[in-house]
């Protein structure tokens, strides 16, 4: 990382609010489940799937995580009543996991069943390295119990990767695969992009080579590409896999994985913790951020 942009990324917090607003607003569909909504029927319209999140992590009080545990049926509600094609991406570090393990996995098997009742779908998002094992064991104990309607995130960038796909496949786990945004000790996570970006390929041919259903998760086009090839290989028909991106994210490559006549979803993220979202984004890409600074200095954010 350029001085600049280190000096950019600890200065973040003192950037007004409102230009950090006007930087998250293509990342992010608002802050009510209303404009949530409105994001998902456009994509919809442009034939796009969607994944919708609320925004929230690293809960540390049992109210707070109640709250949104109970958010997520009237979002499930939502989707059923506008007819939307989504599912749902939950962090289970939203649900408790930081504060007791059985809470969260109490948490979201309410939410497995209320989706299961509407015929929709939970992905278990991912997060850092601390949370893995208890994340995947949340994963499998819901399997265990009877629910389909559930699926898993790996991360490329992790040495452990592997080894959980090769068990996790037996299982016929659905996957989320993406690189993984999360900075990690080198004995861990690989660090070198071309080690991730082989790890990622490496992945998603155990994956596919099993049968599994797979969300290919990436923005990088190598990734794509090779990722296309695989598929066209293998004579995979859309419905055996999809590609997934974020919001705001890469729309021209969004289109051209869209024109190869692949199924595309789009993760779709509101709510009123947008602000610390942001932020980890543009920690995440000091680009970004230099630009928030510059519109800032150069006084065109109204």
């Amino acid at each position: 990382m350029s001085l600049l942009n280190k000096l950019i990324v600890t200065t973040l917090p003192l950037v007004p609010k409102p230009i950090v607003g006007k930087f998250s607003k293509r990342y992010i569909a608002g802050i009510t489940l209303a404009q949530a909504v409105r994001v998902i029927k456009d994509l919809n319209g442009k034939g796009m799937m969607a994944t919708l999140d609320i925004l929230g992590e690293d809960v540390f009080e049992r109210p707070a995580a109640e709250a949104l545990r109970a958010e997520w049926p009237r979002v499930l509600d939502a989707i059923r009543s506008q007819e939307l094609d989504s599912n749902i991406s939950i962090k289970p570090s939203q649900l408790g996991l930081r504060i007791d393990k059985e809470f969260c996995y109490r948490n979201f098997k309410s939410i497995v069943e209320e989706a299961a009742a509407r015929k929709n779908f939970v992905r278990i998002d991912m997060e850092d390295s601390t949370t893995t094992t208890d994340t995947l064991a949340i994963f499998r104990r819901l399997r265990a119990e009877g629910f389909t309607n559930v699926g898993v995130v790996l991360q490329a960038s992790m040495r452990r990767s592997e080894e959980d796909v090769q068990s996790l496949v037996k299982e016929k786990a659905n996957f989320r695969l993406c690189k993984g945004i999360y900075v990690e000790p080198a004995a861990i996570a690989f660090q070198g992009k071309e080690e991730v970006r082989n790890n990622f390929m490496l992945l998603l041919q155990l994956m596919l080579d099993q049968g599994s259903y797979v969300g290919i998760a990436t923005h990088d086009e190598w990734l794509v590409d090779q990722a296309s090839s695989l598929i066209q290989k293998r004579g995979l028909t859309p419905e055996q896999y999809e590609f997934q991106m974020l919001l705001g994210v890469r729309e021209g490559l969004r289109d051209s994985i869209q024109k190869g006549g692949h199924r595309l979803r789009v993760y779709v993220p509101y709510g009123d913790q947008w602000y610390a979202y942001s932020v980890r984004r543009l920690k995440e890409n000091p680009q970004i951020a230099g630009y928030a600074f510059k519109a800032l200095f150069s006084g065109n954010h109204h």
